[in-house]
């Protein structure tokens, strides 16, 4: 049987797990709120080193003893040196809690507060006063809400860029391999294999871009505001100070903000999650063309060749599946559901603070993690792998009928169409319907028939 210890909130005695770092209000939002997920770990490290920040910031002002502030600050940097496991086992709190995150906001300082005593039981560290001290929950966790999304999509950027770097590794490889284009699912007229994935590298350089930009936004963080932005409780310069030391223990630039924002609007995170749920619409489209392009192998398209990472089938044996291009996709319309909870749950910032913020962030957490995890082996277990069928894309180009478009210039538009229907009535090639329709000599018809001039590849 699980031993307890009897502490005392504002409510009354709550029993507490004995060897528990956590105290009464945690204990209460264990059994109030026990459903969901837990609290993403890289929100509970970014508000304990909002505690240490201020701890040092209040030193600093004179508004905290020095001796608690330095305790303080032990005590927050012995937590984040533990392992994710052994940091999270005081913990327990779950996303769906209140929407201001105070329970969570509360698990720390009471964390912190035992953490203090254990470590020096001659001074006396209380959650509220003295670890909350010139804080809110309303400002820090929005504050590290900013935080954790920040440092989530700086793990994002590289696995995008070695995407990128992949791509265009392939697009030199094959820029001369001519293919078939398509229009509307349809045959259309010649490009190379290199041109079409300079378009996927292209794609996935604008959303790099875009997240770049919008990211920007999560630099402004709302400490300093308390309770309704107003800032009541802390030393006049509390705010610029927390900034500067938080800039300083990140190595961002982090800079103050509209505090009445912060605290009831999440913008930042909308419109960033936003230009990551175009990255997700332009790795779906990549990764569904890489599959489409590689289905059969003798019954589609056959155009390219995948690696074999896994048998695709429990009952047709040699069966290969392009398994990471199905998991991309899945993880890509995942994280086109976020964008939504994320665009509604930021919509309810009512009067002065916002009360879905853990969904909020929880959720884009989820979204950068997921693609951060999932572009790797995408990248390195497909992409990188891929291969030509160079005889199969010659015969798709030369059974095409919208080559037929190479000879609009000298036989005009309709005769060339007329040659075009007539190849697909008769199901013959192109050339033989030319010549019998007596438009083009043999001659002619081999001189304009270039396909690799149709792709118009020396152009950059």
């Amino acid at each position: 049987m699980t031993e307890y210890r009897i502490e005392e909130d504002t409510l009354g005695q709550v029993k507490v797990p004995k060897d528990a770092l956590w105290g009464p209000q945690t204990e209460r939002s264990r059994h109030n709120f026990p459903t969901g997920p837990l609290m993403p770990v890289e929100v509970i490290r970014t508000l304990i080193n909002i505690k240490l920040c201020a701890a040092v910031v209040n030193g600093t002002q004179k508004t905290l003893d020095q001796k608690k502030a330095n305790l303080i600050e032990k005590a927050c940097r012995n937590l984040l040196a533990l392992n994710e496991p052994k940091l999270m086992a005081d913990f327990p709190l779950h996303v769906y809690q209140t929407g201001s995150g105070t329970q969570t906001n509360m698990n720390v300082n009471e964390v912190i507060a035992n953490l203090c005593r254990q470590l020096d039981g001659s001074v006396t560290i209380l959650p509220n006063d003295d670890v909350n001290h010139s804080q809110s929950s309303n400002d820090t966790f929005p504050t590290a809400m900013n935080i954790s999304a920040i440092t989530s999509i700086l793990k994002l950027k590289p696995a995008i860029e070695h995407l990128i770097a992949v791509l265009k590794e392939k697009q030199k490889q094959y820029w001369n391999v001519v293919k078939i284009g398509r229009t509307h699912l349809q045959d259309a007229t010649p490009i190379t294999f290199g041109q079409e994935i300079s378009g996927w590298a292209s794609a996935l350089t604008h959303d790099l871009q875009f997240i770049n930009e919008t990211s920007k936004s999560l630099l402004e963080l709302p400490i300093g505001g308390t309770a309704v932005g107003t800032g009541l409780n802390t030393a006049p310069d509390f705010a610029k100070a927390m900034v500067t030391e938080l800039a300083t223990e990140y190595d961002l630039p982090f800079k103050t903000q509209n505090k009445f924002y912060g605290l009831a609007n999440h913008s930042g995170l909308t419109v960033t999650h936003g230009a990551i749920r175009t990255l997700a619409a332009d790795l779906l489209k990549i990764a569904n063309d890489i599959r489409f392009l590689a289905s059969g192998p003798r019954a589609g398209y056959g155009e390219l060749s995948i690696p074999a990472n896994e048998p695709g089938s429990s009952i047709m044996p040699g069966k290969v599946n392009p398994t990471q291009a199905e998991a991309i996709t899945m993880a890509t319309t995942r994280v086109m559901g976020n964008d939504t909870t994320i665009e509604v749950a930021a919509s309810q910032g009512n009067f002065e603070m916002n009360v879905y913020k853990p969904v909020i962030i929880n959720t884009f957490l989820e979204s950068v993690e997921l693609l951060t995890g999932i572009l790797q082996n995408f990248t390195d277990k497909m992409v990188a792998g891929i291969t030509v069928n160079p005889d199969r894309m010659k015969q798709l180009v030369d059974n095409s009928l919208m080559t037929v478009t190479a000879l609009s210039p000298h036989i005009g538009y309709h005769k060339a169409a007329e040659i075009a229907q007539q190849a697909h009535k008769d199901g013959t090639k192109l050339k033989a319907a030319a010549i019998k329709l007596g438009y083009v000599s043999a001659e002619d018809f081999d001189k304009w028939m270039k396909p690799i001039n149709m792709t118009n590849n020396d152009r950059k």
